[in-house]
């Protein structure tokens, strides 16, 4: 680590956008808000997203100065930035870092470079020789695991199951096949207006003995975790029009056949 470059530090964002100051103390340490409102310099999936969590974060311990005095990039990853026509690179969101500046990473919601464009940020930092600090905070997919009462010694996670109806099948039957082969807990995430879609995919294609978790606003107060057989799900969810209390809301997927 060279003592000239400044530390990175990843920055765990809440996972809703209600109450965020009423949602803090529960889900973030206190040494994590503190270290929090020390930060000028930013790298940031969403900087609309990420100037909520710090008006809420300055609501609780005043930040070092005002949040329209930051220094705030956007990262949405390089195949994204590429798609429509941004040439920035890691390292140019990095040059603060390079001179001896603090820098602070945060993700859309939950805990950066994972399921997270973040990564590449992170990868950057350590090829410049960087220090690297992760705090703690909530990710949807370690409460989901936690809570689903599956395997939790073997699990992989997914990212985003295709959404073509005939590719979302054959992903499904092969993470249950896996699933079934390791005794491995299977976990992928849905973009939420797609969540109904997900769950009657997997009630049509995944063995009525598999076992299905799906865990919705985690960390907030409508919170719903809920782990039963397919058999048991598609006597819940008969069809689409009994899915309405599922749209819309952030979910992790967790499945062991």
């Amino acid at each position: 680590m060279s003592a000239s470059l400044g530390t990175l530090f990843l920055i765990p964002n809440t996972l809703g956008d209600e109450s965020r100051a009423e949602q803090l103390p529960w889900v973030l340490p206190r040494e994590t808000i503190a270290q929090t409102a020390k930060l000028v310099h930013w790298v940031v999936e969403d900087a609309k997203t990420a100037r909520a969590f710090l008006k809420a974060v300055d609501s609780v311990t005043p930040l070092v100065c005002s949040i329209q005095e930051m220094q705030m990039s956007e990262w949405r990853g390089v195949a994204r930035n590429a798609k429509y026509g941004d040439a920035v690179k890691p390292l140019d969101l990095l040059k603060p870092l390079m001179h001896g500046k603090d820098m602070g990473l945060m993700s859309e919601a939950g805990v950066p470079g994972v399921a997270d464009p973040g990564a590449e940020i992170v990868l950057a930092a350590h090829k410049l020789g960087a220090k690297v600090k992760p705090l703690v905070g909530p990710s949807s997919i370690l409460l989901g695991l936690m809570a689903s009462g599956l395997n939790g010694q073997r699990f992989a996670f997914q990212g985003y199951i295709p959404h073509n109806a005939q590719d979302r099948i054959a992903k499904l039957k092969y993470l249950e096949t896996e699933s079934r082969k390791l005794q491995q807990t299977q976990i992928w995430i849905e973009t939420p207006y797609r969540n109904t879609a997900m769950l009657m995919a997997c009630l049509n294609t995944l063995a009525p003995q598999s076992l299905l978790c799906i865990g919705m606003d985690l960390s907030l107060a409508t919170e719903t975790i809920t782990t039963l057989p397919i058999a048991d799900w598609r006597k819940r969810f008969p069809n689409e029009a009994a899915c309405t209390s599922l749209q819309n809301r952030p979910a992790v997927f967790l499945l062991l056949a």
